[in-house]
């Protein structure tokens, strides 16, 4: 069924919702990067003045850990251990946002997996996340939607998709689809219907992380399921503030009306569109 039989959206607000999600940095950034098989790979992108209160942390043979040059910052040496200690020193600088001691893979330009580090620095290193969201129907085409927790660091009171979580260095996105499914809905996606992959959005801009100095790139995939009649999601981690399950037209009005995180109010429009 396609938004137009559900609804309509309106063109000028699908305008200023996609110039949102593709912001340019507020100030120039360069390369951050890491060592890795005798090379530097670049995982991310850093102000400059972000790490140049830091050349105390030195390594064992006594360089500092942090290298400063014309192709951007370069930390040396192990990669896991390197990005542990800068990100406790981001921490005690007060650079880091809210520390949830959870990691997060670091990966190279071909999507290698380089090392992990804390969830709390990533966005003040410009480091790629990634997020999985779950959009949940009713038999009769009506929408799950999930309000976020008024205690959360990010967009509080705002509404969501059934489901939106990040995906952690030790999950797959299979296995962190279950996993927030389970934990911000209660919901077994082995008993759900018609589970399929929707597709991918990709977010950057500017973020409010290590005083204005941060920037999101993340990708999102989000996938689609039916929830069978008489079964209804239930928050379990307490991240949610309540569920309502809403008509297409609904939801269109309440996405015009931006009540909604901007990656939800993006995976919607796609849903509804398809």
């Amino acid at each position: 069924m396609s938004v137009g039989s559900r609804g309509k959206v309106d063109t000028a607000w699908l305008a200023r919702l996609r110039a949102r999600v593709a912001q340019p940095p507020l100030r120039a950034r360069v390369p951050f990067m890491v060592e890795s098989d005798g090379d530097a790979a670049i995982v991310g992108s850093v102000e400059s003045i972000l790490l140049e209160g830091l050349e105390h942390l030195r390594l064992g043979d006594g360089r500092p850990l942090l290298h400063s040059g014309s192709d951007g910052w370069l930390l040396r040496g192990d990669a896991v251990d390197g990005l542990h200690r800068l990100a406790h020193a981001l921490r005690d600088a007060g650079l880091a946002h809210v520390w949830r001691d959870e990691q997060l893979a670091v990966d190279d330009a071909q999507d290698r997996r380089i090392a992990t580090v804390e969830r709390a620095v990533v966005r003040p290193l410009g480091i790629t996340t990634h997020a999985v969201h779950l959009v949940g129907f009713d038999p009769a085409g009506h929408v799950w939607l999930q309000q976020r927790a008024f205690t959360k660091p990010n967009d509080p009171g705002l509404w969501d998709t059934l489901m939106g979580g990040m995906v952690s260095a030790e999950d797959d996105h299979d296995a962190a689809l279950a996993r927030e499914t389970w934990e911000e809905a209660g919901l077994v996606v082995t008993e759900l219907q018609d589970l399929r992959y929707g597709g991918r959005v990709t977010i950057r801009r500017p973020a409010s992380d290590a005083g204005g100095k941060g920037y999101v790139v993340e990708h999102i995939d989000w996938s689609a399921c039916t929830v069978p009649a008489g079964m209804a999601p239930a928050n379990q981690d307490g991240e949610v503030e309540r569920f309502e399950l809403l008509a297409p037209a609904q939801v269109i009005e309440r996405l015009h009306a931006d009540a909604f995180t901007d990656e939800a109010a993006l995976i919607l429009v796609a849903a509804l569109s398809a």
